[in-house]
């Protein structure tokens, strides 16, 4: 794309979309492949997922899949292994224009990631982002990234639950995205989605996210998941994985076929 398709006013089309109350749906990466994130990121999708907490991909594999989003719908995003600057510059760097923080239990850890997302003053992001203005082509990256890059807590812990207030009052924290799987681990309930305690929490998370005018966010493998987080006010959801639609689409296939075995054999004519 040509410096002249991101002018001054050009914002982020997904906080775009947050900011005008519209939900936005993300695909999971989990594959290492530059050819299925460019395929990924064309099929409609708001963001892309680039999740490198549980999977091999490595920083220069997730560098390749942002450059294949370039002219696509999608914006890509990506999760680090850890809540730390250096692992968030890395990949904003790299050309992501969000960055989601695992395990952001405390406020301190809510601020360490505003700061590794923003430029000083605001922020303490190193000035080294020739790459990312390869995906980016603007004449101040700077100031671009400042006003783009979105900031997303993963709030997955009991101890991040009993912070939350201090956690959602951040400055510069755009989305609350409840891990529901390691919250309810947390809890003691292995994963387990049905507990009171866990329902609990989620509510306890949303009246604070509310209370602060932050984003919510969650996982869902539906669409009518969606329709229910959507009337408690969900915004920012995380789909499935690239693996998991590719065996959704090949059971769409097969089971068709299975039936067709089923079936009793025409009789032969000789």
């Amino acid at each position: 794309m040509s410096t002249a398709s991101f002018e001054p006013s050009w914002e982020n089309p997904v906080k775009k979309l947050l900011r005008e109350g519209k939900p936005v749906v993300g695909l999971t990466i989990t594959v290492p492949s530059v050819e299925v994130a460019a395929q990924a990121a064309s099929l409609g999708f708001d963001f892309l997922w680039i999740e490198m907490e549980h999977s091999p991909t490595t920083l220069e594999t997730m560098r390749n899949m942002v450059l294949a989003t370039r002219g696509q719908k999608a914006v890509p995003f990506a999760r680090v292994p850890v809540n730390e600057l250096w692992t968030a510059k890395r990949v904003l760097d790299s050309g992501v224009l969000g960055v989601i923080f695992p395990f952001t239990s405390t406020p301190e850890l809510a601020r360490q990631a505003v700061a590794a997302c923003k430029y000083p003053p605001l922020g303490g992001r190193g000035s080294g982002a020739g790459l990312a203005t390869f995906r980016w082509p603007v004449e101040n990256y700077y100031d671009f990234a400042d006003r783009n890059v979105m900031v997303i807590a993963n709030i997955e812990e009991v101890k991040a639950v009993e912070n939350i207030d201090a956690i959602a009052s951040t400055e510069g924290l755009d989305v609350l995205f409840i891990g529901t799987s390691d919250l309810s681990f947390s809890l003691g309930f292995r994963g387990r989605q049905d507990p009171p305690q866990l329902q609990e929490a989620i509510a306890k998370i949303v009246k604070a996210a509310q209370k602060h005018h932050k984003i919510l966010g969650a996982p869902v493998s539906d669409p009518e998941q969606i329709k229910q987080y959507r009337k408690q006010g969900f915004l920012f959801f995380q789909a499935s994985t690239d693996l998991r639609l590719m065996a959704a689409g090949a059971r769409q296939f097969l089971e068709p076929l299975g039936q067709l075995a089923a079936e009793p054999k025409a009789k032969l004519l000789y």
